[in-house]
């Protein structure tokens, strides 16, 4: 009698043990890599973790958000494999923090400015946002990594209270400040270039000259959380190697 109460309670441990395995891989062998990933990278990302999981057998699952929100999640979570921020301060913040112990630099960030085809609003400059009446839609500066960048970008060039009497949006994303544009909810923004890839019929875009612009540099790093360390660096390599590159050039990326 004892000795089926013992075999019914090891078989329960051992039910419990095994859906917890499946409910959350990060948890003793695990099968899938967890990367915070910056929204500006999606597109290069969501294929470079289809060609890793053909090479290495391992499924790459990315949480797409600003930079700022993911690492919030990283600080209040604890867990996952991989942070990579559309700007290198957000990795230094993290390591301040004791959250990344290995780290590479991928890619530039280029901030630009995007107006509807033909550009209706007949922007030529940084300066003619400054224009009354016109509508501006830019990046929350506490959401999304874009959005801290071009308020640096204001501030340099003396102009940010100005243009800010314009701005009648702010997105979380570059991609809601796409958004907006196709939408018409806005006339002009200022994004990522790499985000407007590919929106060629739909956008024009002005470029910002380098005295001017803050030109970022996108970092990927590991988690000192990760419980596959050896597979989480061998992703963070992959990323940055001639393969990995290579699908950044072809999303509209200046690779490192």
């Amino acid at each position: 009698m004892k000795r089926k109460t013992w075999l019914k309670k090891s078989i329960l441990i051992l039910s419990v043990f095994m859906a917890c395995l499946l409910l959350y891989p990060q948890f003793g062998f695990a099968d899938t890599l967890f990367a915070y990933v910056g929204d500006g990278m999606k597109n290069p990302m969501d294929r470079i973790g289809i060609v890793f999981e053909e090479k290495y057998g391992i499924e790459v699952k990315c949480n797409y958000a600003g930079s700022p929100v993911l690492l919030k999640q990283i600080e209040q979570r604890r867990d996952g494999d991989c942070y990579m921020p559309g700007s290198i301060a957000y990795i230094n913040e993290a390591k301040k923090k004791g959250f990344v112990d290995y780290e590479k630099p991928v890619a530039y960030h280029t901030p630009a400015i995007a107006v509807f085809k033909e550009n209706p609003a007949k922007i030529g400059v940084l300066k003619d946002l400054t224009k009354p009446g016109l509508k501006i839609a830019l990046g929350d500066p506490k959401i999304c990594a874009i959005g801290r960048v071009t308020n640096k970008i204001l501030e340099k060039n003396e102009i940010h209270d100005e243009v800010w009497k314009n701005v009648v949006s702010t997105a979380k994303s570059p991609s809601d400040l796409a958004t907006y544009l196709y939408m018409r909810l806005a006339d002009v923004t200022i994004t990522w270039k790499s985000s407007l890839f590919g929106t060629a019929d739909k956008v024009d875009i002005i470029e910002i000259p380098e005295e001017q612009n803050c030109i970022k540099v996108i970092p990927i790093g590991r988690l000192t959380f990760s419980k596959n360390k050896e597979m989480a660096k061998k992703f963070v390599d992959f990323v940055v190697s001639d393969e990995g590159k290579k699908i950044f050039k072809e999303c509209g990326f200046v690779t490192y």
